[in-house]
């Protein structure tokens, strides 16, 4: 019998953990929106393994990395984030026994800084000021100094980023909502969500209108998200699939923050709440349909946040 290697257990694991990602339920907003004959429905995507959206692309990312050999012994995985596909990361091999490096912005949140630690994460905090866009930078630099340690998940051009929301999400709406999805909703960053959804979405039904949600201003507080003007645009954002975009302001989605705790019973994060917002205004517009868009995280981890708004 063939002793098993480090890396056959790591592979394994993984691959234990797929019933665990994506599949997350939907739900209607129905307190904070009411109009006749149009209905509004948002994924609750903390409720995977993983705890947030960026579940399904760290997953996507690390199981294609060992199947084309990528990831393999003596090799640490090595990516740039704002925090959600860095926990993600962090969780999937934290079980898997894979080391992690993840180059992040110094501000971000102290949950997350916590949960790194717990779960012993290798981070190198970047320049709060240059965002994730600096973080990739300091992360490519590390690669081209030690090849030979790192594989480098680069999340904002691994293509198996988009594609675990074409395979997954559009997929799980367009059974969840009986093909009758008219809009899909959400916001811009790193663009794995809006890309695959929207494209698997439009092959399923060349109707649906895609709209895709950008930050007000450069300086904004919705984690994750880019201005993307003024940003790196990810290369695997497909700048030809919108029918539409539309801004948040980050005043806006803390407002609705607040609504969806008081209305909805909704705890979200400042992201989820600025995707409702997008939503919202879609529908607003609208004589019939159905607009669908996801709650990436909840407010678990964004106790300076919440603060800020509840104190103002």
């Amino acid at each position: 019998m063939r002793r098993a290697t480090t890396i056959d257990y790591q592979r394994e694991r993984i691959e234990e953990l797929a019933p665990y990602v994506g599949n997350t339920p939907l739900v209607e907003i129905k307190r904070m929106f009411k109009k006749q004959g149009v209905r509004i429905f948002a994924k609750l995507e903390w409720q995977q393994f993983g705890g947030s959206v960026k579940a399904r692309p760290a997953y996507n990312i690390i199981s294609q990395a060992f199947e084309t050999r990528q990831l393999g012994e003596g090799k640490s995985l090595l990516d740039a984030s704002s925090g959600n596909t860095g926990i993600a990361y962090a969780i999937f091999c934290a079980v898997a026994g894979i080391d992690l490096t993840l180059c992040v912005p110094e501000n971000a949140s102290k949950e997350r800084k916590q949960i790194f630690e717990t779960l012993g994460t290798h981070v190198i905090y970047t320049d709060p000021i240059g965002t994730t866009d600096v973080a990739q930078d300091v992360a490519q630099n590390l690669l081209a100094k030690h090849p030979e340690k790192y594989f480098y998940a680069d999340q904002y051009a691994n293509k198996n980023n988009w594609l675990a929301h074409y395979n997954g999400t559009a997929n799980e709406l367009w059974g969840q909502t009986r093909t009758k999805i008219t809009h899909f909703v959400a916001g811009l960053g790193t663009t794995g969500t809006f890309t695959g959804t929207g494209t698997r979405l439009k092959e399923l039904n060349p109707d649906i209108q895609l709209v895709g949600l950008q930050p007000q201003t450069a300086l904004h507080g919705l984690e994750g998200w880019k201005h993307l003007e003024t940003a790196k645009v990810p290369s695997i954002f497909n700048d030809q699939l919108a029918d539409e975009y539309r801004v948040v302001s980050t005043e806006g989605a803390y407002t609705a923050l607040k609504d969806a705790a008081r209305y909805e019973g909704l705890l979200l994060s400042p992201s989820s709440a600025a995707n409702l917002v997008g939503a919202i205004s879609v529908a607003n517009e609208l004589d019939e349909g159905i607009v669908v868009t996801v709650f990436p995280d909840d407010a678990s981890k964004y106790s300076d946040v919440l603060r800020q708004v509840y104190n103002n």
